[in-house]
């Protein structure tokens, strides 16, 4: 089960690791599974109030792994360089989003971090998207076409101008 704390900024969130002692740490990771892919795995809907609490500080610099920069923002891992953000994250925000325009924000922040490989990467810098780790990695690239699999079957190429 997972404990749910009171955040004084963003109410009640998920947290993500706890000892069940009443310890408890607040951060979420870009693999997955993870807080962030909660509606993806069908544990609550993108709509439950404590999920979007949640989705809130996740995409947030108050989420220890949320980076910033020029090309891209999201969430980074532990098990890799500091500051790199995991198209696994990206493709997962995508994923779980209900926002038009944040799914387009995602996948423009792909795009622009292929390294000209056409092929996503385990994680990447997002001040120099040539450096990246792994060349190519089958999670994010499967994750990935899954993610414009349910956008087609959604209608969301059929919508309004992409643009």
């Amino acid at each position: 089960m997972i404990q749910i704390v009171h955040h004084e900024k963003y109410g009640d969130i998920y947290a993500y690791e706890t000892d069940g002692m009443g310890h408890h740490i607040l951060m979420d990771d870009a693999n997955s599974p993870s807080l962030l892919a909660i509606p993806y795995l069908g544990y609550k809907d993108a709509s439950d109030e404590i999920y979007q609490n949640t989705r809130r500080f996740i995409l947030s610099e108050d989420n220890l792994y949320f980076y910033s920069g020029t090309y891209a923002r999201g969430i980074g891992s532990q098990h890799i360089p500091k500051g790199f953000i995991w198209h696994i994250g990206l493709t997962m925000q995508a994923l779980t989003s209900t926002d038009r325009a944040e799914i387009l924000e995602c996948l423009r922040m792909i795009a622009a971090t292929h390294a000209g490989l056409n092929y996503m990467h385990e994680s990447f810098n997002p001040e120099n998207p040539e450096e990246f780790t792994r060349t190519w990695f089958a999670w994010a690239n499967s994750i990935f076409a899954e993610l414009l699999d349910q956008l087609s079957i959604h209608g969301f190429w059929t919508s309004a101008s992409l643009l």
